[in-house]
C-alpha cells in the first residue's frame, strides 16, 4: 500500500487572530517554506489552494518575490486555483466565477502558475454546483471533505447540469501523523489502517499539515511517497469505482470530527446581509451599466470593489466565526466595497446622460425622476425615491412620460441640508426639504424610464396616519394579523386561507459561532401583539403592527436554560401588499438586547408535504422535511443534523414560495402543516464551546465573541408568494434581491423618455460584465428550471460568441435573436463585441 503525503499549510487569512496578525506570521511561514525548499528537506509545498496566501506575504516581504516564483516555476510550489478559499455555500454563483477569475489575474501579477486542483477541503459543505463552476475553468477535479458522503474516498460529482468532476474526500489536517519522527512509522500505520477501512486499494492521500503549521519534512525510513496534488489525482484518475457517483450539494452527516457547522449560515447575520448587497450592487448595477456606458476605465475600480468583497469570502470571515476584530474589518471592507460600486455606478450613470448630483438650486416647479430597471425583462415593482425641494415648497403629484397621473404615497418629510460637491461642482451645501415618495413603476427590460415630480408653494405634505385595524384587501387577497402578530393571508377567489405566516419563533441558543444548540431546559416565545395600524392608499396596503417578544435575558450560569430576567423587544412588524404585485411583503425591524437566542420566521403551508425545494447558485434542490433538530449525538467528536439548508434567495412547499434574499438559513420543517422557517437572528457569545449536546467536540478555540450576540438593530424582509412555477418564483426572487431603483436627477433635467436596453426571454441574466481581458464584454444565460427552455435575447451588439466561465471564447457563433437551447438548470456563457 502507498502513502502519497503532500506537505501544506491551511492558512485561514483571519480566524482567531485578525488578518494583519496572522499575515505576520505567514510572512514568516513563506520564508521557511523557501528555505526548506532550497536545502531539499522539502520535495514540494502547497500554498493552501489561494493565491491571497502569496500576495498577502509578498506584499510586505516583496525581498521574497524571486524565490516564490523560482519555486513554483520548478514545480515545488503550488498555489491557487482559488484567489480566497471561501465559503462557497453562502457567496453567489459569480461570487464564485470572480474568485477563479481573480486568481488568474493575481497569478499573473506574481509570475506564477495556478494549480489544476479544485481544492476546498475545509469549507463547511459544498454547494451543487460546484463542479459546473469547476468545469468552466478547465478543472476536473475537486478535493472535498466536510460534508462529502464517508462511505466515499473518491466519487464521481455530478451538478444537476451534467457537470462532473473526479472527487477526492479527505481531510485535511493530519500534522501529527508525522510530526515526530519517533512516533511516525506508528501513526502512519496507523493512517494506513484507518483510510483502508473505506478504500482498500489505495493509494491513500496524507495532507501532511495543518491550520497555520509550518512544514515537517518526511522522517526518513518510512513507506510514504512525497508528492503534489496533481501527481495523485493522475494515480488515481483511471481507479474510480464505477458505483460511486454523487449528485448535488454535499452536506451528508460526517464521521468522526468531520463536522459541517450549519449554525455559522446564521452566526452574525449582518454580515450574510451585507455580503448579499454588495454582491447585487455589483452583479446587477455596477457591471451591466459599466457594460451599457462603455467605460473602460472603470474596470480597476471594479476588481477593486470585488477584491474587497471577495476577502469576506473566507469560511472564517462570510461565516462570521472568528473573533469580534474580525468581523470589524469585514464590515468596513463590505462598507467599502458599497462606496466604490456607488460611484462606478453614478458615473456610468452620467455617461448614459443621467446626472443624480443634485447641485444647484433646488427645485421649485418639478423634478425628475429616473427610475432604472437592472434586469431583462419588463419589470411593474414598487420603488421609492427621494425628492428634494426648496424649503416652503412640496410635491403635489407625480407624472409618467406621457403625462398621465401615477399614483403614489408620501412616505417621510424631513428639512434636509443637501450637499454636493464633485470634480466639476464646487462644494455646496443648499437647505431643502427631503420628500419620500413611494410608488409602483413600469419599467422597461434592462434600461430606465422617467417620471416627474410636481412641486408647487406651499407647507409641505405630511405622511398618512394609519387607522386603527388589523385587515386589509387588494386584488383579491386579504391579510389579518392575528394576536400573535402573525398574519392569514385569503385568496378570496378560491377561499384558499394560510394563516400563520410570519410567526416569530424565539427559542434558547447555548451554542456558538459554529453550531446552534438548545439548553437543556428551554424556552419557546413569541410575540404578543400590542396594536396594529392600517395605511391604504392607491399605491399599497399595508398593516404596521407593534408587538412585544417578551424573552429571557440570556442564560443561567451553567448554560442549562435560559434565565429567569426578562427582556422586551419592541417589534415593528409591516405586511404589504402593493398595488398590481401578487406578493405578500413581509417585513420585521427591532433592536436586539438579549443574549443567546434565535428568532424565525415560520411560513406554513396549507398542503401535507415531504420535500421542500430551495434555489442555490444556478440549480434548484429538493431536500425532505425533517424535525428542528436531529437525535443529539452521544459518541464524542459528532453533531446532530441541524435540520437548516443554505438557500440563495427562494424556497418553496407546495402552493407557497417564500423569497428571503440575504438571509440563507432555512428549515424546512415537517409537520400537520409543513414549515418554512427562516432564521432572522443567531445571538451567540463564544467561538466555540467543548460542553455542547448537539456538537461533542470544540469547533475552534474556545474564545468569548461579545460582539456575536449581535445587540444591534435586526431588519429582515419576505416576499410571500402563492406561485410556485420555478421560472415565476426565479424571477420575481431575483427582482427581490435587486429591487427597481429610483434618483432625482439634477435641477434644470427634464425626466427622460422610456430606454430600454438588453431584453432576455425565457432565461434569466446571471451576469452581464466587462470581459476579463478588456476586449467587449460577457453575457452569462441561466435557465432556473428543470425543463429545457429557448432563450432569445435583444439589445445587444453583434453576434454572441460562446465562451467558457474563464472567458476564452470557442467556434460556436450564435444568433441572438434566433434562439439559444438551455437544457435543465443550465448556464451558457457568451462573449460580445
Amino acid at each position: 500500500m502507498t502513502v502519497h503525503v503532500v506537505h501544506h499549510t491551511h492558512w485561514d487569512r483571519e480566524w482567531y487572530r485578525p488578518m494583519e496578525s496572522f499575515r505576520a506570521r505567514l510572512a514568516e511561514l513563506v520564508e521557511r517554506i523557501c528555505d526548506q525548499l532550497d536545502r531539499g528537506e522539502l520535495s514540494t509545498f502547497h500554498l493552501d489552494g489561494q493565491t491571497i496566501t502569496a500576495a498577502d506575504a509578498l506584499a510586505v516581504r516583496p525581498d521574497l518575490a524571486e524565490r516564490v516564483r523560482g519555486h513554483a516555476a520548478a514545480g515545488r510550489l503550488s498555489v491557487g486555483p482559488w484567489h480566497v478559499l471561501a465559503d462557497n455555500q453562502l457567496v453567489s454563483g459569480e461570487n464564485l466565477i470572480r474568485n477563479l477569475l481573480a486568481a488568474r489575474r493575481v497569478a499573473a501579477d506574481l509570475g506564477l502558475e495556478l494549480a489544476t486542483i479544485g481544492y476546498c477541503p475545509d469549507a463547511f459543505g459544498h454547494p451543487a454546483d460546484l463542479p459546473r463552476v469547476l468545469r468552466g475553468f478547465g478543472l476536473d477535479t475537486a478535493l472535498v471533505w466536510r460534508g462529502a458522503p464517508p462511505r466515499h474516498a473518491r466519487f464521481t460529482w455530478r451538478s444537476p447540469d451534467g457537470s462532473a468532476v473526479l472527487a477526492v474526500n479527505q481531510g485535511y489536517y493530519e500534522p501529527e501523523v508525522l510530526w515526530e519522527a519517533a512516533s511516525a512509522p506508528e501513526r502512519l500505520d496507523a493512517f494506513r489502517s484507518k483510510q483502508s477501512a473505506r478504500d482498500a486499494d489505495g493509494p491513500y492521500l496524507l495532507l501532511n499539515g495543518g491550520d497555520h503549521l509550518a512544514p515537517r519534512p518526511l522522517p526518513a525510513g518510512l513507506a510514504a511517497t512525497e508528492g503534489t496534488l496533481a501527481g495523485y489525482f493522475d494515480l488515481i484518475r483511471d481507479r474510480m469505482p464505477a458505483d460511486a457517483v454523487v449528485t448535488g450539494e454535499l452536506r451528508h452527516p460526517g464521521d468522526w470530527l468531520t463536522f459541517v457547522l450549519a449554525g455559522t449560515l446564521s452566526t452574525r447575520l449582518y454580515l450574510k446581509q451585507a455580503n448579499a448587497a454588495a454582491e447585487t450592487l455589483l452583479e446587477s448595477w455596477v457591471e451591466p451599466l459599466t457594460v451599457r456606458a462603455r467605460r473602460a476605465s472603470a474596470v480597476g475600480l471594479l476588481r477593486h470593489a470585488w477584491d474587497l468583497v471577495l476577502q469576506n469570502a473566507p469560511h472564517d470571515s462570510i461565516c462570521g466565526c472568528s473573533v469580534d476584530e474580525v468581523h470589524r474589518e469585514n464590515e468596513v471592507r463590505f462598507a467599502k466595497a458599497v462606496q466604490v460600486g456607488e460611484h462606478l455606478l453614478e458615473r456610468a450613470l452620467l455617461d448614459l446622460g443621467l446626472d443624480t448630483r443634485l447641485a444647484g438650486d433646488p427645485v421649485t416647479d418639478a423634478a425628475a425622476v429616473v427610475v432604472l430597471n437592472p434586469h431583462a425583462a419588463p419589470t411593474t415593482a414598487p420603488v421609492t425615491v427621494d425628492v428634494y425641494t426648496a424649503p416652503g415648497h412640496t410635491v403635489t403629484g407625480l407624472r409618467d412620460t406621457s403625462g398621465a397621473p401615477v399614483p403614489y404615497e408620501l412616505r417621510e418629510v424631513e428639512p434636509t441640508p443637501l450637499f454636493c460637491a464633485d470634480l466639476d461642482i464646487l462644494p455646496d451645501t443648499r437647505d431643502t426639504v427631503r420628500h419620500r415618495l413611494a410608488f409602483v413603476a413600469d419599467a422597461p427590460a434592462g434600461g430606465w424610464t422617467g417620471y416627474t415630480a410636481t412641486v408647487s408653494a406651499g407647507e409641505a405634505g405630511t405622511p398618512a396616519d394609519g387607522v386603527p385595524g388589523r385587515s386589509v384587501t387588494r386584488d383579491g387577497w386579504r391579510v389579518t394579523v392575528a394576536d400573535d402578530a402573525s398574519f392569514t393571508l385569503v385568496d378570496v377567489a378560491s377561499g384558499r386561507t394560510l394563516p400563520g405566516l410570519g410567526r416569530l419563533v424565539d427559542v434558547g441558543d447555548a451554542g456558538d459561532t459554529y453550531t446552534y444548540d438548545p439548553p437543556v431546559s428551554d424556552e419557546t416565545v413569541v410575540p404578543v401583539l400590542r396594536d396594529a395600524h392600517v395605511h391604504d392608499s392607491d399605491v399599497a396596503s399595508r398593516i404596521v403592527v407593534r408587538a412585544d417578544l417578551d424573552v429571557p435575558a440570556g442564560l443561567t450560569a451553567d448554560r442549562s436554560a435560559r434565565r429567569a430576567e426578562r427582556v422586551v423587544l419592541p417589534l415593528t412588524i409591516t405586511a404589504t401588499l402593493w398595488a398590481g404585485v401578487p406578493e405578500l411583503d413581509w417585513t420585521v425591524e427591532f433592536d436586539n438586547i438579549a443574549d443567546d437566542h434565535r428568532v424565525q420566521a415560520h411560513f406554513p403551508a396549507d398542503a401535507p408535504a415531504t420535500t421542500w425545494r430551495a434555489d442555490t447558485h444556478f440549480s434548484v434542490l429538493e431536500r425532505p422535511l425533517k424535525a428542528p433538530l436531529g437525535a443529539l449525538p452521544t459518541d464524542r467528536g459528532h453533531e446532530a443534523d441541524a435540520g437548516v439548508a443554505p438557500v440563495r434567495s427562494w424556497s418553496a412547499l407546495p402552493g407557497l414560495a417564500v423569497l428571503a434574499p440575504g438571509l440563507p438559513e432555512v428549515q424546512g420543517v415537517a409537520g400537520d402543516r409543513p414549515s418554512l422557517a427562516v432564521t432572522i437572528l443567531r445571538a451567540v457569545g463564544w467561538l466555540s464551546r467543548p460542553d455542547l449536546r448537539a456538537r461533542t467536540a470544540g469547533a475552534g478555540p474556545q474564545l468569548r465573541t461579545p460582539e456575536a450576540q449581535c445587540r444591534r438593530t435586526v431588519r429582515a424582509s419576505v416576499g410571500v408568494r402563492l406561485d410556485t412555477d420555478e421560472a415565476s418564483v426565479a424571477a420575481a426572487a431575483a427582482r427581490r434581491r435587486a429591487p427597481l431603483r429610483a434618483w432625482q436627477l439634477r435641477p434644470g433635467r427634464a425626466a427622460p423618455a422610456p430606454v430600454t436596453g438588453l431584453r432576455v426571454d425565457g432565461a434569466l441574466v446571471s451576469a452581464h460584465k466587462p470581459a476579463e481581458d478588456g476586449k467587449g464584454a460577457v453575457l452569462r444565460l441561466v435557465n432556473p428550471t428543470s425543463t429545457e427552455v429557448v432563450a432569445t435575447v435583444t439589445g445587444v451588439d453583434g453576434p454572441l460568441t460562446e465562451c467558457d466561465l474563464a472567458e476564452t471564447a470557442g467556434a460556436e457563433v450564435c444568433d441572438p435573436s434566433a434562439g439559444i437551447p438551455l437544457g435543465p438548470y443550465a448556464t451558457r456563457t457568451f462573449r460580445l463585441p
